[in-house]
């Protein structure tokens, strides 16, 4: 009897162990809208501007058993950019061709975490129909349940075959920086 009621209950935990749900160390978190930007500043020779966009769509796949994220995608419409200028906004989509080629895109999949709240992602930014690889350096903050990456990096027109703007006969400057400010709810 004794020795059936260890085969028993081996057999159980067997059971148990073998049909248990694995624990998810990874899952998707989605940026909070409310709480991210990203934001373009160019120059011009008679004037410098930005435009921000609160309309960012993005997730990360987020280890739990690290506490980092492991992936990372963003996309923002370029009509979703506010200068502050209807003119310079409607120019900037005819510029961009923002019907032909409607959103800014990051993917990385190859993320390490650095020193001090520190990231590196290598990835793929996907502008004008263009596709560039680029490492971006984030830093992170973690703070009422959110991951908040930040960060800026500098992105050339000429570079997404884009035509520069002009004004009075002027060019804007080829480089423009782009900077991030995205929450993901843990």
């Amino acid at each position: 009897m004794n020795y059936a009621v260890r085969c028993s209950c081996l057999l159980a935990v067997w059971i148990s162990v073998a049909f248990s749900p694995a624990p998810l160390a990874k899952r998707k978190l989605l940026a909070d809208k409310s709480l991210s930007t990203v934001t373009y500043a160019a120059k011009h020779p008679l004037h410098k501007w930005e435009g921000v966009s609160h309309d960012v769509n993005g997730a990360i796949i987020y280890n739990e058993d690290t506490k980092q994220p492991e992936s990372v995608a963003i996309a923002i419409k370029v009509a979703s950019f506010d200068s502050d200028n209807n003119n310079r906004d409607s120019h900037a989509i005819e510029v961009l061709e923002g019907i032909k080629y409607p959103t800014v895109t990051f993917v990385s999949s190859d993320i390490k975490a650095g020193p001090t709240n520190t990231l590196s992602a290598k990835g793929t930014l996907t502008f004008h129909g263009v596709a560039k690889p680029v490492t971006l350096q984030a830093t992170r903050k973690d703070s009422g349940g959110k991951v908040v990456l930040t960060g800026e990096f500098p992105v050339n027109m000429s570079d997404h075959n884009i035509e520069r703007p002009s004004l009075m006969g002027l060019k804007t400057e080829d480089e423009m920086m782009l900077r991030f400010n995205v929450a993901f709810s843990l």
